[in-house]
């Protein structure tokens, strides 16, 4: 399996911290190549389902559901903003 990488996002390209609050989508790729191994072993691996659950009141940490295993993630949002999502 090859895990893509982008250093641009497109303007369509949206990230999961753009999801709204119930919201779902698949991971297409990972932006930061630093970030990326995190990532990889938290479970963020492209062609995962994932649903934004909640976010903090001050809007930072979220959490997100991963998969249909119902494993939940808490992320910051600048980390979550390096997650890209399919169109």
């Amino acid at each position: 399996m090859a895990i893509r990488f982008t250093t641009a996002a497109p303007t369509t390209q949206r990230s999961v911290k753009d999801l709204r609050l119930g919201e779902s989508g698949t991971i297409c790729c990972l932006q930061d190549p630093e970030m990326a191994l995190k990532l990889l072993e938290m479970g963020c691996i492209p062609g995962t389902q994932v649903r934004l659950n909640s976010r903090a009141p001050l809007g930072c940490p979220i959490t997100l559901v991963l998969g249909d295993e119902d494993y939940t993630l808490s992320l910051r949002v600048s980390e979550a903003a390096t997650i890209l999502l399919k169109n």
